[in-house]
């Protein structure tokens, strides 16, 4: 039997870690809701230019980051949207119940392993 209270739970959690991982690697812009890469701070003022490289390419490594920890926030936001609706747990495919084994690895599906590749 589907432990709703126990996936919400889990998407919870995670909801919280990847807000953190996103806050370390950037900033929520307030015009358009999308998140954006930061340079990471520097401790002190001189910098050489092995220095400017190293930011440059962690700023090319949040900025190709963020996009997918987005959109797991979001699949994981619409995940607790929709946890009370009798649909939760139903692959949105073929209408059947997700497998337990797949909730449990990923609370946010919504397909079964079957259409697993059509999500």
């Amino acid at each position: 039997m589907l432990d709703k209270k126990k996936i919400k739970e889990k998407l919870e959690k995670e909801r919280d870690i990847l807000v953190e991982q996103m806050k370390d690697m950037g900033k929520m812009n307030p015009k358009t809701g999308e998140w954006e890469a930061t340079p990471e701070e520097l401790g002190y003022k001189d910098t050489d230019q092995n220095d400017m490289a190293d930011r440059f390419e962690d700023f090319e490594s949040r900025s190709s980051m963020l996009p997918v920890l987005e959109a797991r926030l979001k699949s994981i936001l619409n995940a607790l949207k929709s946890i009370n609706k009798d649909t939760f747990g139903t692959c949105k495919i073929c209408k059947k119940d997700i497998e337990m084994a797949r909730l449990e690895a990923n609370p946010a599906a919504r397909t079964c392993k079957k259409h697993l590749e059509k999500s």
